[in-house]
C-alpha cells in the first residue's frame, strides 16, 4: 500500500499542484469521453461557478470576472501527464447577479487507461490564493474496436449559438449537477455502426434519489427515435437531440440505448443529471490559453 502510495503522489507532483489557497473556491465541474483520433480519448471537462465567489473588477465602466481552470489527466502506470491552463474573462456594463452562474469548457486528448487520476483546478485570475482542487481516479475508456460503443452522454442548454462544437453539432455544455430547466439538449455518439444500417434509439429518463438508486414513485419517460445510420467512414454516428420533458426539480438518470436493426446489436449509456429549476442564468465564456486572456486584459 506504501509504494501504492508513493508512485501516486510522485505521479501528481508532475502535475504542479495548487498552492494552498488563502480561501476556497467550490466550483462545479463534469468530465466527458469521446473517441479520439490515433486511438486516443478526448476528454472534455465543464466547469460553472457562481459569480459571487468571484472577486469582481471595475475598470472604465465595465465590470470584469476572471477565472483560470485547469485539467490534469495523471497515468500512474506509465508515468504520463497530460494537461491544460486556460483562462477566462467576461467584461459586461452592469455587474451580474451573485447566483448568476458563468460556465466554461476545455479539452484534451488522453490514452485510454483504467489507471489515471484527473484532478481540475479553478482559481480566481484577480487575486493570489483564492482557489480550489479536486482530484480522484478517472477511467480513460478505450473507444477502439468493433463492438457496439456510445460514448458519453453530454447535456447542455437549448439552442446554442455557442459552445462545444463535435461533428457538426454545437453544445453549450453545463456540468450536471446544476441543470436550469426540464428542456435541454443531448449529445452523444456511436460507434461502429455501418452507414445505411436502419436503427433505432430509446431515449429514457428515469427519477432517481440521492444515493442514485431509482426512486419507486417515479415514472420513467422514454422516447424512441428510429432511423438509417448515416455514420461516416470511420464508423462514427453524431447524435444531437432536444428533450422536453417538462422534468420537476430533483435528481435524475437519463440512458440512451441503440440497437443496431440488422444485426441485433445493442449499446447503452447513462448519465445523471440534477433540475434545480431556477431563474438566476448562465453564460457560457469561451476559455483561451492562459497567457492570451492576461495580455488582453493588461492591454485594455
Amino acid at each position: 500500500m506504501l509504494r501504492s502510495w508513493i508512485t501516486l503522489t510522485a505521479v501528481m507532483a508532475m502535475a504542479a499542484p495548487l498552492a494552498a489557497p488563502f480561501r476556497p473556491l467550490p466550483f462545479f465541474y463534469d468530465l466527458y469521453t469521446f473517441r479520439g483520433r490515433d486511438g486516443a480519448t478526448t476528454v472534455i471537462a465543464s466547469f460553472a461557478v457562481p459569480v459571487g465567489r468571484l472577486k469582481q473588477e471595475t475598470d472604465d465602466a465595465e465590470f470584469r470576472y476572471r477565472f483560470d481552470v485547469t485539467l490534469v489527466l495523471a497515468d500512474t502506470t506509465t508515468k504520463s501527464v497530460t494537461r491544460t491552463d486556460d483562462s477566462v474573462m467576461v467584461a459586461v456594463p452592469s455587474p451580474l447577479s451573485r447566483n448568476h452562474l458563468l460556465y466554461t469548457h476545455v479539452e484534451v486528448d488522453a490514452a485510454p487507461s483504467a489507471s489515471t487520476l484527473q484532478r481540475v483546478i479553478m482559481t480566481d485570475a484577480s487575486t493570489p490564493g483564492i482557489g480550489q482542487l479536486y482530484d480522484e481516479p478517472f477511467v480513460v475508456p478505450d473507444y477502439g474496436g468493433t463492438d457496439l460503443m456510445i460514448s458519453d452522454v453530454a447535456l447542455g442548454q437549448p439552442g446554442a449559438s455557442a459552445g462545444w462544437r463535435r461533428g457538426g453539432a454545437m453544445l453549450a455544455l453545463l456540468p450536471t449537477s446544476q441543470f436550469p430547466e426540464g428542456e435541454f439538449d443531448v449529445y452523444y455518439e456511436v460507434y461502429n455502426l455501418p452507414g445505411g444500417n436502419r436503427y433505432s434509439t430509446e431515449i429514457a429518463i428515469e427519477p432517481v434519489d440521492d444515493s442514485g438508486k431509482p426512486s419507486e414513485e417515479g415514472r420513467v419517460v422514454r422516447t424512441t427515435f428510429t432511423g438509417t445510420a448515416t455514420s461516416s467512414q470511420d464508423g462514427v454516428l453524431n447524435e444531437l437531440r432536444n428533450v422536453a420533458a417538462g422534468l420537476e426539480r430533483g435528481p435524475y438518470r437519463l440512458t440512451v440505448t441503440v440497437t443496431d436493426e440488422e444485426t441485433g446489436r445493442r449499446a447503452s449509456r447513462s448519465r445523471d443529471f440534477h433540475v434545480r429549476g431556477w431563474t438566476r442564468g448562465a453564460t457560457l465564456i469561451h476559455a483561451l490559453p492562459r497567457g492570451m486572456v492576461a495580455r488582453a486584459v493588461e492591454g485594455g
